[in-house]
């Protein structure tokens, strides 16, 4: 573990069950995860499964500050979406809980287990609308433009 904590921005979705009860529950325990702290979230999103067949999801984005490695980060990740029940039965299957690693600071990485920063934030709308709200300098107007043609509605 380092010493100082580093900012990382953490993706979240479900799409089966209670989608805006497990968004809102996950939202509360990346702020449990140990040595990290809940920074800032986004509102609600509703969008259509994004390459994908099944329900409306529901999306957030988080920002954690962690003393926590990257891959200590995405192992506590993965074990928040087990306790969900999540499972992968094949390539975007819909899912109770879905939390994807977008940035660790400005590391980047690529390994069989972690790409960082996440391979396909960029062509997102699920992403970069809820991350223009909590880190807009991570936004622009031109990365906002390349997904308006994808459904997202803000929830209230």
């Amino acid at each position: 573990m380092d010493d100082s904590p580093v900012l990382a921005c953490v993706a979240v979705g479900a799409n089966l069950g209670d989608a805006v009860r497990t968004v809102l529950q996950a939202l509360q325990d990346l702020g449990r995860l140990p040595h990290t702290q809940l920074e800032k979230t986004s509102s609600l999103y509703r969008t259509a499964p994004h390459e994908a067949k099944g329900p409306d999801f529901i999306n957030a984005v988080a920002l954690v500050r962690t003393e926590l490695s990257s891959l200590q980060l995405l192992h506590a990740l993965q074990d928040l979406e087990q306790q969900q029940g999540r499972q992968r039965p094949y390539k975007n299957a819909p899912r109770t809980l879905d939390l994807d690693l977008i940035f660790y600071a400005d590391q980047t990485l690529q390994t069989a287990e972690l790409t960082l920063p996440h391979p396909r934030w960029q062509e997102r709308a699920f992403v970069l609308h809820p991350l223009a709200e909590v880190w807009p300098q991570r936004v622009s107007a031109d990365l906002l433009q390349a997904v308006q043609g994808q459904v997202i509605e803000r929830l209230h």
